[in-house]
């Protein structure tokens, strides 16, 4: 597996499970328990989503006394979100020439009918 931030972060966003998994977060700290609870699997898959998803700086885990809860960290989505928006920018941009070539076509079309 790829060992540079983005594709750890690709790479740990590509399942379902582990999505999940950040949206709860997103609501607030919680234990591997808790985070176990809508799932039909075992406490040691959970675990290694989260083994996974803490790799890729996703979350992390903190420890109080017995108790070790999972929070979520943005700053891989953040990285992630601008690579996004760059490619989404280009392609924004190439379909509104497009959109405009297309118009422009339809109008000559127009006027030779």
């Amino acid at each position: 597996m790829p060992d540079d931030e983005l594709s750890l972060t690709f790479a740990a966003l590509a399942d379902p499970t582990r999505r999940a998994i950040l949206a709860r977060l997103a609501d607030g700290e919680a234990t591997v328990n808790e985070l176990a609870e809508p799932f039909d699997m075992s406490l040691q898959a959970v675990s290694k989503h989260l083994k996974v998803l803490e790799r890729a700086g996703l979350i992390s885990r903190g420890r109080e006394a017995q108790w070790r809860p999972c929070r979520l960290e943005t700053a891989p989505l953040d990285s992630a979100s601008d690579w996004i928006g760059r490619y989404r920018d280009r392609w924004t941009d190439r379909f509104d020439r497009l959109d405009r070539e297309i118009r422009q076509i339809q109008r000559g079309k127009d006027d030779h009918e």
